[in-house]
């Protein structure tokens, strides 16, 4: 793995598009994104910790704000908006997130406070319509995180990090999700962000685990890249071929990590490019 970035404190939710990689930097309240020179430049600023990213039909950004459970959109002059309040779905921080090609967003929480002294429990998935509408897309996740659609739009993929699996919807035509399945069981690896290749496999990032692996439906794992010293924790596939896999990570997570710049975004090269969303 090469280094693209570094002195970051905690890169997430990477999104290649436009021919740069965007991604979030939570305890520097920022949105940057990346050349493959390694140049990089702030989007914008969230106060509330950014999180997954998006963009909808229209060009315009979608931003998580974590803490407050808002999902933001940035106006053309660069300004941050309200697009909708996900505080009565999401029952701790907001976190990651995909968006459609029609522009609804599906946005995942942690589900309860995972550094105070509370029992685990699961969360609901959002779906946000195109105007800011919310609803309730999924139920009873144990900690929705990374997320795929397949490149037909009609399957989503979500990563339960404490289920330790990959879990599989068909997308109805409202957006609405049905026939709920396991794709893979990867256990002991914890799944993060993922990103899908177009052989119809997904890349995982395993902060536990210290690596990224390539899962088939079924859970066999075809490929592992090792990051050994730190915890690797989304990945995207991008690049002018999509087959460079950026890697977010970093020396930990959590309240620690704020006094820290130890996070990189590193890359590698793959034989299958990106597919699908996002």
């Amino acid at each position: 793995m090469d280094v693209l970035i570094d002195g970051l404190s905690f890169p997430e939710g990477p999104r290649w598009h436009a021919g740069r990689l965007y991604f979030s930097d939570f305890y520097r309240h920022v949105v940057q994104s990346v050349d493959d020179r390694g140049q990089s430049s702030v989007i914008a600023e969230v106060p509330n910790q950014p999180s997954g990213l998006g963009w909808l039909p229209d060009g315009r950004l979608l931003i998580v704000s974590m803490i407050d459970r808002k999902l933001l959109v940035q106006q053309r002059d660069g300004s941050l908006v309200v697009h909708a309040d996900l505080g009565a779905i999401a029952t701790w921080h907001c976190n990651d997130m995909i968006v459609d090609s029609v522009g609804r967003a599906y946005v995942g929480n942690f589900g309860f406070d995972t550094h105070g002294n509370v029992e685990p429990a699961t969360a609901n998935l959002a779906m946000v319509d195109l105007h800011g509408g919310v609803s309730v897309a999924a139920t009873d996740l144990a900690f929705p995180n990374g997320t795929v659609i397949t490149a037909d739009g009609r399957t989503l993929i979500i990563a339960e990090s404490r289920g330790q699996r990959l879990t599989a919807f068909d997308i109805a035509a409202d957006g609405s999700l049905h026939n709920r399945r396991l794709w893979a069981d990867i256990a002991p690896h914890v799944p993060d962000g993922i990103c899908l290749d177009a052989a119809g496999a997904i890349w995982v990032a395993d902060p536990r685990g210290r690596c990224v692996v390539r899962v088939t439906e079924g859970g066999v794992i075809s490929e592992r890249v090792h990051t050994p010293d730190r915890g690797a924790y989304a990945c995207m596939l991008g690049g002018g071929d999509g087959r460079t896999l950026y890697v977010c990570t970093a020396t930990g997570s959590g309240p620690h990590a704020r006094a820290r710049r130890e996070g990189r975004i590193e890359v590698t090269r793959v034989r299958v490019p990106h597919a699908g969303l996002p």
